[in-house]
């Protein structure tokens, strides 16, 4: 049975991933990001009626004000990157990677470093692998370092 729940945690895995969607504790530390960061506001993980909880002032300026500076997107490679690893334009560090399997990752990073990256033409390197990023498919925020 041991060998059944593993692939199946691994198809899981490999679904989620190729959908961009991530998973606490995996592609990002809970209590070290905003809902919107990790796409909870895209995901309907955050509701805007509910009565008063704790980071409301925050959360309800960024959905206003579409203020969410960083996001989890989807990385593409040829190899994985080590889980953890720094993304990197040049000298300047814009995100990390999560979760990975085959050519596609999960990725936590700031848009504007990642187009301004994209804009001076810098490549993204993660653990010295180029990456490219792109919006989930579902998901409806602007993504200026997209390629």
């Amino acid at each position: 049975m041991g060998d059944e729940v593993d692939a199946a945690r691994d198809a899981y895995d490999a679904h989620r991933i190729a959908l961009g969607i991530p998973q606490g504790g995996a592609d990002f530390i809970y209590g070290d990001v905003f809902p919107h960061e990790v796409d909870m506001d895209q995901l309907g993980g955050v509701d805007f009626k509910k009565g008063c909880y704790v980071g409301q002032e925050v959360v309800s300026r960024m959905q206003h004000r579409g203020t969410a500076r960083t996001r989890v997107v989807l990385a593409g490679f040829e190899n994985a990157p080590e889980p953890g690893s720094e993304i990197r334009a040049g000298e300047k560090t814009i995100g990390r990677i999560g979760s990975a399997t085959g050519g596609t990752g999960i990725a936590l990073v700031r848009l504007d470093r990642a187009g301004d990256a994209r804009a001076a033409g810098l490549p993204l390197v993660a653990s010295g692998v180029e990456i490219s990023l792109r919006r989930p498919d579902w998901a409806v925020f602007d993504m200026v370092g997209a390629q």
